[in-house]
């Protein structure tokens, strides 16, 4: 049934297998007195430079963003992503324009080299977070992963792809169940494998909006189209010698499991600094946190300090990943200001340091 808020029309029942949920519509009363009458509402499933493809529970849609709402996202340091709630009106000649964007749910984001906030997905449920276990394995880089993800409200779970062709699997794949917080699922899986599909079926229900992230060759794309029962994306393998994947996937879109979920795939990710504050990215090493609390001093640093709980249970590795994880949240909550006092105190550090050493010297 047809369900109309004022100004936005939108079929509840249509657009709940592409991921409406009643929070969605309860933040559309929020904007029925600033929509023109005939707007609908719709979800955005790719984004490319000027155009972005939109879904409205029936078939896909081409449309282009106002210019005020630009001005808008702009003044926000924001951008229109793949998984946003867009309110579409329509122009001349049949013209399709987004109007507005409905305030995510959750949202996924990184902070680009030049401090601008760049969103990677919003509205989604679960991240499923996939590394090969052949030379893509890196347990500091899904540590990092998983931090960034419950940051922003999303539930992480790691895929471990290429269990059937790699080496030392089952010791890389026991490594990181001892490592990680139990409270994180750990599925290895053949991404070509149509058991993939049933591994992870309790994250493919209808309604539930998952996103693929991991470094490129790690077999996103392979996974999206072994959950889709469609070949949707274009696959590639590794280089040889080090590894490392080759770019398949070069815009985030999202595909839809016949199980009803949604699936977003995204590009490979080279870097990935925080969008978070240090208290919620500490919150995914929960282990440190709660160890903290037993050590003899209530100010260790973890540093070799006597009496502290934290080296004495936590390995050294996952340590110095938590303490640059740390580092990068507090550089990326600095203003530009404080980042230039910074410099100008190492430099001037650095500067004394080189006078006493020339004055030894003599």
């Amino acid at each position: 049934m047809d369900t109309h808020l004022k100004m936005i029309d939108f079929d509840f029942e249509k657009l709940r297998p592409i991921g409406l949920t009643q929070v969605v519509v309860n933040s559309l009363g929020a904007m029925q007195d600033t929509t023109p009458p005939g707007s609908r509402l719709m979800r955005i499933v790719e984004t490319q430079r000027d155009w972005f493809t939109l879904h409205d529970g029936d078939a896909e849609h081409r449309a282009r963003i106002a210019q005020r709402l630009v001005n808008v996202l702009q003044m926000q340091d924001s951008t229109v992503t793949v998984g946003d709630w867009a309110v579409v009106t329509e122009g001349g000649a049949d013209d399709l324009w987004i109007a507005a964007l409905l305030a995510p749910v959750t949202q996924i984001a990184r902070r680009a080299n030049d401090g601008r906030r760049q969103s990677l997905a919003s509205n989604v449920d679960t991240a499923l977070l996939t590394m090969g276990l052949d030379d893509d394995f890196n347990p500091r880089r899904v540590e990092r992963y998983i931090a960034m993800v419950r940051a922003g409200d999303v539930a992480p779970v790691v895929v471990l792809t290429k269990s059937d062709i790699a080496r030392d699997a089952q010791e890389r794949i026991a490594m990181l169940r001892e490592r990680l917080p139990a409270s994180v699922p750990i599925v290895a899986v053949n991404g070509m494998s149509e058991h993939a599909r049933t591994e992870l079926m309790p994250w493919l229900h209808q309604g539930q909006t998952l996103v693929l992230l991991g470094s490129s060759g790690a077999g996103k794309s392979t996974l999206t189209n072994t959950l889709t029962g469609a070949f949707t994306q274009d696959t590639g393998g590794v280089r040889r010698g080090d590894g490392r994947g080759m770019h398949t996937t070069t815009a985030r879109s999202m595909h839809l499991c016949p199980q009803g979920a949604c699936i977003i795939d995204t590009p490979g990710l080279r870097t990935w600094r925080p969008d978070a504050d240090g208290a919620a990215l500490a919150a995914a090493f929960d282990d440190i946190e709660t160890l903290a609390r037993q050590c003899q001093f209530r100010d260790c640093r973890h540093q070799g300090e006597p009496g502290c709980a934290v080296q004495q249970h936590i390995a050294p590795d996952r340590l110095m990943n938590f303490r640059k994880l740390m580092r990068d949240a507090e550089r990326s909550e600095q203003t530009p200001l404080e980042r230039i006092a910074i410099r100008k105190k190492w430099k001037s550090l650095h500067k004394a340091g080189a006078v006493r050493a020339r004055d030894k010297r003599r």
